[in-house]
């Protein structure tokens, strides 16, 4: 069920993106909310595997129609210090949404039954459908013709659900395996030909040339690396307070609200202060807070130190996360916000695919609950790989703040 609603979100996101750019992104972003609210109500309703199925695939595709557009919407409507503050705000509600979620479902799981964790998004989704119809401008009108590149859309969202089910393998049943191989190779050969389909199309679905673009790479690899040390935070310290610990889930949810305020506190701390200091200095510290507090759990395995060292990770990539939007996007043309959102949301769900696959790997022996050595080598791999990413973001990222971001 997670694989399907991950697979029909991270497949789509590009499309959805380029949607935005074409027929307006208020239109996608409302559209979005009333199919998530629809499909959240079929999934609460279901009765069988096929039907909760189909309410997460189409969750999934909701979900990418609104966000790309919602975040294309930031970038249009806001400019400078106010963009970096919504920015910040966006990454805080996105960032502590896992955190929040651990709570959420262990409350609703607990109280009403499971049902609900998908009945709760009806009345929300529509109380923003209502409230959004009202205040979001309406934007441009798309010039010309507004066509999508159907052929170019359907070999990019087979590659990229392709290699994200490759990397769900990969964390299920090794790296090593013929079918993991097969994904790779089958996702590699399908951006190939992506890639030449869109140099021949007459109305492409992607500029290739705004994957060459300094700012846009580097946002890109900032937010794969800080939702990939994210998950694996929220993947190892799950298991590790429910089955090493013994704690409940609605205790481990309560455990997470820390987490959760922490992301939330770093990403508008991120937001503020980006424009006076420049997205280097930014990017540097948030990956050295996250280094530093991923090594707590790493050396000590108590229920204490590990929420203490996850809360203080989590103020590092929470400020990550405005730092890679602010540098992907600050300097893309209204044109082409709605792609290059989607693009950034993309590495989001590869990030995510990629956390959960290096963690459930390297603690594989401590999940299946033999010992606790896999939790601290987990968590380890995350400390060194923000420090390698530290590095790099010091030699790679945009540094002065009068750099535009």
């Amino acid at each position: 069920m997670v694989s399907g609603y991950t697979l029909a979100f991270g497949g789509l996101l590009l499309l959805g993106g380029r949607a935005a750019d074409l027929f307006g992104a208020r239109r996608l972003v409302l559209a979005g909310l009333l199919l998530f609210a629809a499909a959240s109500l079929t999934a609460g309703l279901a009765t069988t595997g096929p039907m909760l199925l189909t309410g997460r695939v189409a969750q999934g595709m909701a979900a990418a129609l609104l966000s790309p557009a919602a975040l294309s919407l930031i970038v249009t409507i806001f400019d400078g210090d106010e963009r970096n503050r919504a920015l910040g705000i966006w990454s805080a509600l996105g960032g502590s949404g896992a955190a929040l979620g651990v709570l959420l479902g262990g409350l609703l799981t607990a109280g009403p039954g499971w049902a609900w964790i998908f009945y709760i998004n009806v009345p929300v989704g529509l109380a923003l459908l209502f409230t959004l119809r009202s205040y979001l401008p309406a934007g441009a009108a798309p010039a010309g013709r507004a066509t999508l590149d159907f052929p170019g859309a359907a070999l990019v969202t087979a590659a990229t659900a392709a290699l994200i089910y490759a990397l769900i393998r990969a964390g299920d049943h090794g790296w090593a395996t013929w079918t993991t191989a097969a994904l790779l190779l089958a996702s590699a050969l399908l951006y190939a030909a992506f890639a030449a389909r869109q140099r021949l199309a007459a109305s492409p679905l992607m500029n290739l040339r705004l994957l060459t673009r300094r700012p846009v790479v580097v946002g890109i690899l900032l937010i794969l690396v800080a939702t990939a040390l994210m998950i694996m935070m929220f993947f190892l310290g799950t298991f590790a307070l429910q089955e090493h610990h013994g704690y409940g889930a609605l205790t481990t949810g309560l455990l997470f609200l820390p987490v959760a305020l922490s992301t939330m506190l770093g990403a508008n701390l991120a937001g503020r202060v980006i424009g006076r200091t420049g997205p280097r200095t930014l990017a540097v510290t948030g990956l050295t807070v996250a280094a530093a507090g991923l090594a707590v759990p790493a050396i000590w395995n108590g229920a204490a130190a590990m929420v203490a060292g996850m809360t203080v990770a989590a103020a590092g990539t929470g400020s990550l996360f405005v730092v890679a939007s602010a540098t992907a996007l600050g300097q893309v043309a209204a044109h082409e916000a709605g792609l290059a959102s989607g693009i950034v949301s993309t590495f989001h769900e590869f990030g995510a695919s990629l956390g959960a696959a290096v963690a459930s790997s390297v603690a594989a022996a401590s999940i299946a609950g033999t010992g606790t050595g896999g939790f601290s080598r987990g968590f380890t791999t995350g400390a060194i790989v923000a420090v390698v990413a530290a590095l790099a973001a010091l030699v790679g990222t945009p540094g002065s703040r009068g750099d535009k971001v």
